[in-house]
């Protein structure tokens, strides 16, 4: 079964908000074997809306509708719905209800006309109950379409799938089992490693494919299969990336699907019983947050610090100032300096350090624009290395967050 996704609002197409409903959505049904073949933003325009809807059904089986369902005026999903169906809307019980019993116990305001109209629904939709919220799903059909409307409050969208939308798919439908496997890799350009796995890739059997996705230092090579036998195409994805490791060994550091970088370090980190701690300069305490966004990581992570201006590093971290004036701040000298203070300060068995010039101009070091500056402390030494990261900022610092993970999770393993 394809899919398409239909995200509606203003709100999205002048880019006050980021849909990252489209990718939620998307990644959900992928899980039951739903393909998703288009996704359209529209706005709150109702000729707009139903010519959006047209096509979805020339080309889908599936259409998913969030945005729209509010008590304002500028909501017209309901009455687009409704005229695309030739239908009505007509007032549902359950869900006035419903409605009535969030504003008594939770809102305790006035309970105005346009709230109560939240549960005008088309006579001929399926209502899914919103227990997050006091706009309801709906559930229509149109020959060979479903068309699912929900709301655009994410943690809302999010409910209605979880408990509605995928169990009524998976009952009503037999869906095919989709299996993605993503190799991550840090180290190599996305040519270097096309052209050592070139011979594999050319005798990928059919069923398998294989998608590049680089970003900034690291490449993600996802193995996709599909069929009605789960145990087939298990072994279809299982046997190739046999194949694949040996020819990328040195870069290969996991499967996206079961831990990032951050968390297969962090997972080392808790087995050998070491922890780590970080001094950013040019990134500004990302590989920090990183980190620190994953449960458990107090478990290895014991602190950073953003050392960004000169004085920091010389006054916290120990930096000596002749070390600086010798060798500038953007440095491996200052680097492994960094490093080795940041390890005494918080009694770290590992610490990162990094710094450099993510530019547009060259600050307290006569360094390039670009230029960063890695060190990794261990228990047993220190080591850095000097990069040249382009001209682009954001290229910059996220290539160095990159490599510096790169470089300690080779030292832990």
């Amino acid at each position: 079964m394809n899919a398409e996704i239909i995200t509606i609002g203003d709100e999205i197409l002048i880019g006050q908000i980021v849909d990252t409903n489209s990718a939620y959505i998307a990644k959900e049904l992928n899980k039951i074997g739903i393909s998703v073949f288009q996704i359209t933003s529209v706005q709150d325009d109702k000729k707009h809306i139903l010519e959006a809807l047209e096509n979805a059904q020339n080309h889908a089986g599936l259409v998913i509708l969030t945005g729209g369902l509010g008590p304002t005026k500028d909501d017209i999903t309901k009455t687009t719905l409704a005229d695309y169906f030739e239908d009505t809307l007509v007032r549902n019980k359950e869900v006035v209800a419903h409605i009535k019993h969030i504003w008594k116990t939770y809102i305790k305001q006035p309970l105005l006309q346009v709230n109560l109209d939240q549960a005008l629904v088309p006579s001929k939709a399926k209502v899914l109950m919103n227990q997050s919220g006091s706009a309801p799903g709906m559930w229509m059909e149109n020959n060979t379409t479903v068309f699912i409307s929900l709301p655009g409050v994410p943690f809302e969208m999010k409910a209605l799938m979880q408990n509605e939308v995928l169990p009524r798919l998976s009952k009503q439908f037999e869906l095919p089992f989709i299996l993605h496997k993503t190799v991550l890799t840090y180290g190599l350009g996305e040519s270097v490693i096309a052209d050592r796995i070139s011979e594999w890739e050319n005798n990928l059997p059919k069923s398998v494919k294989l998608a590049y996705l680089p970003n900034l230092g690291r490449v993600r090579l996802r193995l996709s299969s599909k069929g009605y036998d789960k145990a087939v195409v298990y072994k279809s994805i299982h046997n190739e990336i046999e194949k694949l490791l040996p020819q990328i060994s040195d870069v290969f550091v996991g499967f996206e699907e079961e831990s990032s970088i951050e968390q297969i370090i962090g997972n080392q980190l808790i087995k050998s019983n070491t922890t780590l701690a970080v001094a950013e300069s040019c990134t500004g305490g990302r590989i920090g947050a990183q980190f620190t966004a994953n449960p458990g990581a107090s478990a290895y992570f014991k602190g950073g610090v953003i050392a960004y201006d000169t004085t920091i590093k010389t006054q916290v971290l120990g930096v000596d100032k002749p070390l600086i004036e010798t060798h500038s701040v953007v440095s491996t000298e200052v680097a492994e300096a960094m490093a080795l203070g940041v390890q005494k300060l918080y009694n770290s068995d590992y610490a990162i350090a990094t710094t450099g010039n993510a530019g547009p101009s060259k600050g307290d070091s006569d360094a390039e624009v670009g230029t960063v500056c890695i060190a990794i402390a261990t228990p047993h030494r220190v080591f850095s290395k000097q990069f040249t990261f382009g001209k682009h900022r954001e290229r910059i610092t996220t290539k160095a967050v990159h490599m510096a993970l790169t470089l300690l999770q080779k030292e832990i393993f």
